[in-house]
This record gives structure tokens, C-alpha cells and sequence, in this order.
């Protein structure tokens, strides 16, 4: 999920900025639906609604694993565009934009983070649970 999150950032942070600077790579563009210009955290919503969604219904640990992909993506488009939905304003580029940058980062820290604790604790899990075929480490 981290992974998925701090690839997609920096992927549609590049875009944005190919977009926004006019030069045309391939078919990147604008979305615009009846003159109303779609930002990508209405994706991003659908992604990680839908991943999660999927997850809570299906319940399988061999699918959590691919379903946390489309979630950190779906989460990167949506903290990548925190600031807009703040201001209910299209402050992207501009000094208040930078707020997106900022918690995109904060949450990257957290994720990382997250997974390095979920590491370790489950490292020495198997020091510390006593079972059938679990026994403690010898020291």
C-alpha cells in the first residue's frame, strides 16, 4: 500500500505539472465532463471505496494483499488533492496547495512507519506465543 501510495504521488504529480505546463504526452489532458473539470480525487475516491469495499466483502488474505494497490493509489489521489477539497477551492498550485504536499508526505511517513511496526512486532511474535508447534527462541 505504501508502495502503491508513494508511486502514484510522484506519478500524478508529474502529470499534473506536463498538463498545467502545455506541452501534450500522448493523450494527458484534462478531464472535463459538461464544462466541469473532474479532479482526481473523484478517482481516488472510486478506487479506494471500491478496494476497500472489495476487501471487506471478499475477507481473503491472498486478495488483501493485491487490493491494498489500487487502495494506496486511491488514497494518493485523494491526499494529492487534500487541499482543494479544504478550500473548496482550486488551490493546487498556488501557496495553499502546498498543505496537499505536506500531509501527502505526512501520511507516506505514517504508512512506512506502520509497516516497519507491523514488521518488527510480528518478528518477535514468535519469541513471545507459546502453541502447538510455536516454541519460544532459545537465547
Amino acid at each position: 500500500m505504501a508502495g502503491a501510495f508513494a508511486l502514484t504521488l510522484g506519478s500524478v504529480r508529474g502529470i499534473t505539472m506536463l498538463i498545467r505546463s502545455d506541452r501534450r504526452f500522448l493523450i494527458l489532458g484534462d478531464v472535463v465532463v459538461r464544462d466541469r473539470h473532474i479532479h482526481h480525487f473523484v478517482p481516488g475516491i472510486v478506487l479506494g471505496l471500491g478496494a476497500g469495499g472489495t476487501a471487506i466483502a471478499v475477507r481473503t488474505k491472498e486478495i488483501d494483499r493485491w487490493l491494498a494497490l489500487p487502495f494506496g493509489a486511491g488514497a494518493a489521489l485523494i491526499f494529492d488533492e487534500a487541499a482543494v477539497l479544504l478550500q473548496l477551492e482550486d488551490v493546487y498550485w498556488s501557496e495553499e496547495g502546498v498543505l496537499s504536499v505536506q500531509l501527502s508526505f505526512a501520511a507516506l511517513a505514517m504508512l512506512a512507519s506502520l509497516a516497519l511496526a507491523v514488521r518488527l512486532l510480528r518478528r518477535g511474535e514468535s519469541s513471545v506465543l507459546h502453541g502447538d508447534d510455536r516454541v519460544p527462541l532459545k537465547t
